[in-house]
């Protein structure tokens, strides 16, 4: 005797009804894992967040690198500011030395000149041919003590003076009641300066 066949309705309706199900407890449960844009999307997040926050920190750093040089460049052009200033004054010292010292080496030998006309002088006749003879040698003396003057050079004041190691060169002390005592007698030789710097001292009697 053959079997009893169900009917296919019946059948259709139970798959149709497994498929609910299964799709009830697929919603019901759904599934833990993250969507891989979200992820993608995080990542730039913090990337954009993160990435001025360290470009920031190294401007920084190579401003204060480029402070620290500056300041270094700075401190070493005023130093050899300074020694280049400080070594013109020395070259133009030198050389304002060395002039006065050719200056008083030139001078000197002029006032060998002066002395010997000094003395001529002294001796001068005042009559005849030698009266006219001595006027024209101290109008030549004056013509050079004018030179001299117009040079910067001038006379030691040494007369009656007190004794001064600096300006006057004595020759001898002696007593002399009429003067006190360091107070110069005579001048033997004048001494002459030029500007403030001694060419020659006055040669001098000084009194004990």
């Amino acid at each position: 005797m053959a079997k009893r066949q169900k009917p296919e309705t019946e059948t259709n309706t139970k798959q149709d009804t497994g498929g609910k199900e299964e799709q009830a407890i697929s919603m019901d449960n759904p599934t833990q894992e993250t969507n891989p844009n979200e992820q993608t999307v995080a990542a730039n997040d913090d990337a954009t967040t993160t990435a001025p926050d360290v470009e920031l920190a190294e401007l920084h750093t190579e401003l204060e690198q480029a402070r620290a040089k500056s300041s270094e460049y700075f401190d070493g052009w005023q130093r050899e500011r300074a020694d280049f200033i400080n070594y013109k004054k020395r070259v133009e010292r030198d050389q304002t030395q060395t002039l006065n010292n050719i200056t008083s080496e030139v001078i000197k030998k002029y006032l060998a000149i002066i002395d010997d006309m000094e003395r001529a002088l002294k001796t001068r006749p005042t009559q005849g041919e030698g009266a006219a003879w001595a006027e024209g040698i101290e109008l030549i003396y004056r013509k050079l003590q004018n030179i001299l003057e117009s040079e910067g050079v001038t006379r030691i004041q040494a007369d009656q003076q007190i004794f001064d190691p600096t300006l006057h060169e004595a020759i001898t002390q002696e007593d002399s009641p009429e003067h006190s005592s360091g107070q110069i007698i005579e001048v033997l030789q004048q001494g002459y300066m030029l500007g403030d710097r001694v060419v020659r001292p006055a040669l001098v009697r000084v009194a004990r």
